[in-house]
């Protein structure tokens, strides 16, 4: 029997992306998502993946989903923590809303989605985990100190859940893009976008195809000897070591 991925934010953009290549992959995917939902409705409608709507900030609506999905498609085996926002302004003009909304969806996820299943990972000594950080968790960002300190918290959280279950067959990693060519990023002004792809050595934008190919691998079996670690897909624009 196939195996169970759960892609948070999977209606859209990377995630619709992940979503997709799992399920070409042979997957059993479910696809969360937090509000759009013409966007879902239409996402389940061409791909025939079922979606199913929570805010993955709130731990209840994500112990609550997760288990519709399991109740519906079976045991989860993979977890693809997509769902992000940013609230973009300088410290000295963040409102503590702006500061809290971005660490509840883009951080506090990461435990409201992994705590009601890895026990059940760990019973049945099988698990992937992946969740998604940014080139702005890796070198900061400025006018995103919430965002740049949330997806460096994903780094941080994924390098301890790796340790933690790595005996139990449960790898943890992450995936950490640069800027991708979604709606997000088209929507920035003319200039600006050609200032960004000027400072990215490959010369253009990432493919949120490129993003959801390095998820599927992790997911693999082929890939259970890579744990703890972060996959840096951005054009060569910031090498981590």
């Amino acid at each position: 029997m196939s195996k169970v991925a759960i892609v948070t934010g999977g209606t859209r953009g990377i995630g619709q992306a992940i979503s997709l290549e799992l399920k070409h992959r042979g997957y059993r995917v479910a696809a969360n998502y937090g509000g759009n939902d013409e966007a879902a409705q239409k996402f389940k409608a061409e791909t025939d993946i079922p979606v199913f709507k929570w805010d993955v900030g709130d731990y209840d609506a994500c112990a609550a989903g997760l288990a519709e999905v399991e109740k519906e498609l079976g045991p989860i085996a993979v977890i693809v923590n997509n769902a992000g926002i940013t609230r973009d302004a300088m410290l000295h003009r963040m409102t503590p809303q702006q500061w809290r909304e971005v660490i509840r969806v883009d951080l506090d996820s990461m435990f409201n989605m992994v705590q009601p299943v890895i026990n059940g990972m760990r019973d049945r000594n099988f698990g992937r985990i992946i969740n998604i950080s940014s080139i702005n968790g890796q070198k900061g960002q400025m006018g995103q100190t919430n965002y740049s300190a949330a997806k460096a918290g994903v780094i941080g959280f994924t390098k301890a859940l790796a340790q933690e279950n790595a005996k139990k067959g449960i790898t943890v990693n992450v995936v950490a893009p640069g800027y991708i060519d979604t709606e997000m990023v088209q929507a920035v002004p003319e200039k600006v976008l050609e200032s960004i792809i000027a400072q990215i050595p490959v010369g253009r934008l990432g493919k949120a195809e490129e993003i959801a190919k390095a998820v599927a691998f992790l997911a693999s079996d082929d890939a259970g000897f890579i744990t703890g670690s972060t996959i840096t897909a951005n054009g060569g624009q910031y090498i981590a070591t």
